[in-house]
């Protein structure tokens, strides 16, 4: 009888329509199912900040307020990783003040300066920290799924548009004249209305492809763990059309290969799966030639997809390396200037996370950043051999390591920022001893 009882009470609680429960969960679920009217406004890049702030000033006031009184549900506890993310966007922001009092750029540039820093880097730590608020992942799951459903009806209707062809529609918002203020570029305040996979790289609300195929990475691992299964496969099919449709390279290859190492570290203790990777590393020895020259020629194909891109990029990193090393190797050069033709004029220090803070911010930007990497990976690996939740977290850290060698994913946080939240809500959960291990 209580079995029964038990059993009914978990379908019914299953059952249950998810809806947001608190001012942060009603927030967020609102924001993300709003994305694409959001996006018609052009304002993703100025509403997500404001969404960061106004989340971070309620978790300051409830971490003030609370009291020994204040139940353990509602208390404010900020986990260790997180102070290193805030540590680092700290530390990348007092170089940026540090750099351009010493190149004395002026009281204006200096502010806009401090404002594209906290609208870039200051994301980065805001949203890890809000997920310390009473967040249920769950929550983020079914939204990112909803909207991978909006994606595949626009997806539809501008290749259906697309086929017919019927003109493009596109237009400015009117709040590109922030860019004067808070910088950012042109194309994230353009609209499209169709968007189309017939013979164009899919964009969406992602803006460029190579973001729209990473925010499908993200949105794949949510989908993973929705509980409802018409969600789920929702979930899964949007994430794959926004990371094929986009056609990028790196995205494409990042889906399996943090599948892959997540298992493998999840999954590494087992005594079964330790046997194969001893036998496996023994064949790595006895065909290292081979398979060294067989990684050679797969990266060799890679490039060829797209290589006049490949060219560029490597050419731009190539020219980065030079002028970070040769005039600012510790602090970096803190303005980025525009590359020459060579690389059609494209900023140097750009196409690359690490490059870039290397060129921006030298070798202390740089070695902060990598601090807090290696300290979320640190705990969330070790909480992912027993917590889903973990596990989606440090899914989500991997795929954002994986881009950060094609792109400066600082710029977009904007856009990424429900991964950083999971990733918050990750790093401050609790793992008792007898909760199940991961799958």
């Amino acid at each position: 009888m209580a079995t029964s009882v038990l059993a009914n009470s978990s379908s019914t609680t299953r059952d249950r329509p998810l809806r947001p429960q608190n001012l942060p969960e009603f927030l967020i679920w609102y924001y993300i199912l709003g994305t694409y009217l959001i996006y018609l406004c052009g304002a993703q890049y100025l509403l997500a900040p404001c969404l960061a702030t106004g989340l971070t000033a309620y978790l300051l006031f409830k971490y003030w307020t609370q009291t020994e009184a204040t139940p353990e549900s509602e208390r404010i506890t900020i986990s260790w990783p997180t102070w290193m993310w805030i540590l680092a966007i700290l530390v990348i922001g007092v170089v940026t003040l540090a750099g351009h009092i010493s190149l004395e750029l002026g009281p204006v540039d200096l502010i806009r300066a401090l404002l594209l820093w906290y609208i870039t880097w200051g994301l980065l730590a805001l949203f890890v920290l809000v997920g310390h608020l009473n967040i249920r992942p769950q929550l983020i799951y079914r939204a990112t799924s909803i909207l991978c459903l909006q994606s595949l009806l626009v997806t539809a209707i501008g290749t259906a548009a697309d086929l017919l062809n019927l003109p493009t529609i596109g237009y400015e918002s009117p709040l590109n004249v922030m860019i004067r203020v808070a910088g950012g570029a042109p194309e994230q305040f353009y609209v499209n209305l169709f968007h189309s996979i017939s013979n164009t790289r899919l964009t969406l609300f992602g803006v460029w492809p190579t973001f729209t195929a990473l925010l499908g990475n993200i949105y794949f691992f949510f989908a993973l763990e929705e509980s409802d299964k018409k969600w789920r496969w929702v979930g899964l099919v949007g994430s794959i059309v926004l990371i094929l449709g986009s056609r990028s390279r790196l995205a494409t290859l990042c889906l399996p290969v943090v599948l892959v190492t997540v298992w493998i570290l999840t999954n590494f203790f087992r005594p079964w799966v330790q046997i194969v990777a001893g036998f496996v590393c023994g064949l790595v020895g006895v065909f290292a030639t081979t398979l060294v020259d067989t990684l050679v020629l797969l990266r060799a194909e890679f490039d060829k997809v797209r290589s006049g891109s490949s060219e560029v990029r490597e050419t731009l990193y190539r020219i980065s390396l030079e002028r970070w090393w040769s005039e600012s190797p510790i602090w970096g050069l803190t303005q980025r200037e525009k590359g020459p033709f060579l690389v059609s004029r494209l900023p140097l220090g750009s196409h690359h996370t690490w490059i870039g803070v290397l060129y921006s911010y030298g070798l202390v930007g740089a070695s902060v950043l990598a601090v807090a990497f290696l300290c979320s990976f640190i705990d969330l690996v070790i909480k992912a051999q027993r917590s889903r939740l973990a596990k989606t977290g440090l899914s989500v850290l991997l795929v954002l390591f994986v881009c950060s060698f094609a792109d400066n994913i600082e710029f977009f946080a904007y856009l990424f920022w429900p991964g950083l939240v999971v990733m918050g809500i990750a790093f401050k959960e609790r793992i008792v001893a007898r909760q199940p291990k991961a799958s």
